[in-house]
C-alpha cells in the first residue's frame, strides 16, 4: 500500500508539472504582446545612458521587475481565491488597456510632433555627456521610469496568465504565475541587456578587425558592420511587432470575452470556409487574426478618444477654475 501510495504521489506530482507546463506555456502565448512592448519600452529607457553603466542600469530596472511581480503575483493568487467572479472583468480591463497602448503608439505622431521628440532625444544625449551633470540623480529617475512602466506592464502580464488559468487548482495557480512571472523577468531584461550592448559587440568587432589579417580580418569587419547596421533596426521591429501583438493579444481577450463578438467571429469563420473549402485551413487560421486586429484597433481607438476626452473636459475645468 506504502508502495501503491508513493507511486500515486509521485503520478499526481508528474501530472501537476506537466500541468503547470503546459499553463505555463499557454499563459506565456497570450502575453506576448506585453512582452514585445516591454522589450522595445525597457531598452528605450535605457537609450543615452554611458555605454559602462548600461548593464548596471537594466540589471536594476530587472530587480525593481522581481519586486512588482512579488506584489502582483500575491494580490492576483487573492483575487483568484476570494474574488474569482473579477478574473473576467480584470482581463477585460486589461485587454483594454493593450489595445489603448497600441492606438496610442500609432497616434504619437499626431499627439507629440517630431520637434519634441528630436528634442527629447537630444537632451538626454546631451545630459549623458555632461560632466556637470549628475549622472546618479540621471540613472535614479531612468530607473524609476522603467519600473514604473515594468509594474503596468507586469500587472498585465500578470493578469492575462490568471485568466489562462483560472480554473486550474490554487497549487497549479501558484506553479504558474510564480514561472511566468521568474521566466518572463530574466528573459525580457536578458533581451534588453543583449540589445543595449550589441552595438559595442559591433564596435568590438571592427576593432578586432583591424588587429587581424585577411580572411579573418575581412570577417570580424563584415561582422561588426553588420551588427552596427542591425542594432538600431532591431529597436523599431521589435516596436512595431510589439504593437501588432498587442492588438492581437487585446483584441483576442475582448473578443472571448464578450459572447456576441466570440459567436460573431465563429459564425464568420464558418461561412468563410464553406464558401472557400479549399482554403478552409488558411481562413481558419487567418481571419480570427484579422477579427482580433480589427478589434485591437476599434476597442484602443474608443478608449483614447475617451481618455482625450476626459483630459480636454479636467482642463477646461481647470482654466474655467483659474
Amino acid at each position: 500500500m506504502a508502495a501503491a501510495s508513493l507511486l500515486a504521489l509521485i503520478d499526481d506530482i508528474a501530472t501537476l508539472l506537466d500541468d503547470v507546463a503546459l499553463l505555463t506555456k499557454v499563459a506565456a502565448k497570450k502575453t506576448a504582446g506585453v512582452l514585445g512592448d516591454d522589450l522595445a519600452l525597457n531598452a528605450q529607457q535605457v537609450a543615452g545612458v554611458q555605454a559602462e553603466r548600461e548593464l548596471p542600469v537594466v540589471w536594476a530596472v530587472a530587480k525593481g521587475s522581481l519586486v512588482n511581480k512579488a506584489i502582483l503575483v500575491p494580490a492576483a493568487l487573492a483575487i483568484s481565491a476570494f474574488m474569482p467572479w473579477a478574473v473576467t472583468p480584470l482581463l477585460m480591463i486589461g485587454g483594454a488597456y493593450l489595445c489603448f497602448e497600441g492606438v496610442e503608439k500609432l497616434a504619437h505622431r499626431w499627439l507629440h510632433s517630431a520637434d519634441e521628440d528630436a528634442a527629447h532625444a537630444a537632451e538626454l544625449m546631451q545630459a549623458a555627456g555632461d560632466a556637470s551633470v549628475d549622472l546618479v540623480a540621471l540613472e535614479r529617475d531612468k530607473i524609476r521610469g522603467a519600473v514604473r512602466t515594468d509594474f503596468i506592464l507586469s500587472a498585465e502580464i500578470i493578469v492575462i496568465s490568471l485568466g489562462a488559468v483560472a480554473g486550474a487548482a490554487f497549487s497549479t495557480q501558484v506553479m504558474v504565475l510564480g514561472a511566468v512571472a521568474l521566466v518572463m523577468t530574466v528573459g525580457v531584461y536578458g533581451l534588453v541587456a543583449g540589445i543595449v550592448k550589441l552595438d559595442d559587440l559591433g564596435l568590438w568587432l571592427v576593432r578586432q578587425a583591424r588587429a587581424a589579417q585577411g580572411a579573418a580580418s575581412h570577417a570580424l569587419q563584415g561582422a561588426g558592420d553588420a551588427i552596427l547596421w542591425l542594432a538600431p533596426g532591431m529597436m523599431k521591429a521589435l516596436s512595431v511587432l510589439g504593437t501588432l501583438a498587442m492588438f492581437l493579444v487585446g483584441g483576442s481577450i475582448l473578443n472571448h470575452g464578450l459572447p456576441l463578438a466570440h459567436h460573431g467571429v465563429d459564425a464568420l469563420v464558418q461561412s468563410a470556409a464553406l464558401a472557400w473549402p479549399a482554403g478552409h485551413l488558411l481562413v481558419q487560421a487567418l481571419l480570427p487574426l484579422a477579427a482580433d486586429l480589427v478589434s485591437g484597433l476599434l476597442a484602443g481607438s474608443l478608449v483614447l478618444a475617451g481618455v482625450s476626452l476626459v483630459k480636454r473636459l479636467f482642463a477646461r475645468a481647470g482654466s474655467r477654475a483659474a
